[in-house]
Formats: structure tokens, sequence, C-alpha cells
């Protein structure tokens, strides 16, 4: 899976989630490792650094600057899958640092 040049908007959160419809994630891919360059809505900038498995899945960690200018970080996992129309999407677990 190459996810170079992608780009991503969340489509749904949990509760305690920043990222929303607004927020857009750049994604860059060299070999197996990720990074993003991600803001809008809630989050004025934010950075996530990962590595890609040979399935497209994704461990990463992230970290952003939020309106109220906290700095949150945290970790994730995603994983790759398309919709009916062929859209690649990205089902992820996620958990804040505290």
């Amino acid at each position: 899976m190459n996810y170079n040049n992608k780009k991503f908007k969340a489509v749904e959160n949990s509760k305690n989630g920043e990222s929303s419809a607004s927020t857009i994630f750049h994604y860059r891919q060299e070999g197996n490792m990720i990074s993003t360059e991600y803001e809008g809505g809630e989050i004025v900038k934010g950075h996530i650094l990962g590595k890609v498995d040979e399935a497209g899945n994704i461990d990463m960690v992230y970290q952003h600057i939020n309106l109220d200018g906290a700095i949150r970080t945290g970790k994730c996992r995603s994983s790759p899958y398309f919709t009916k129309d062929g859209r690649l999407c990205l089902k992820e677990v996620w958990q804040w640092n505290y």
C-alpha cells in the first residue's frame, strides 16, 4: 500500500477526539515510513510519524496543538479498507497520551 500524497479527512470520531471533517491529513511515504501533516477544525497544526506494514496497516504516533493552545500527543493503529465505490479509507484505533 502506498499512501504518498494521499489526503484523508475524519468521517467520525469519539467524544474526546479533536479531529473532524474539517481536519485534513496529508500523507507522505518513503519506503515503509509515513509522515503526515494535518490541520483544520480544532487542530491548528499536527504531525504524524509512523511505519506501514505489508498489508498497509500503519502504526503511528501523533502530536498537535489545538485551538486552546494545548499540545496533545497519542498513538494510533490504522487499517486500510475500500468502500463499495472504491475509495480508500482508514479504520483507526487511537489513544491519547496523558
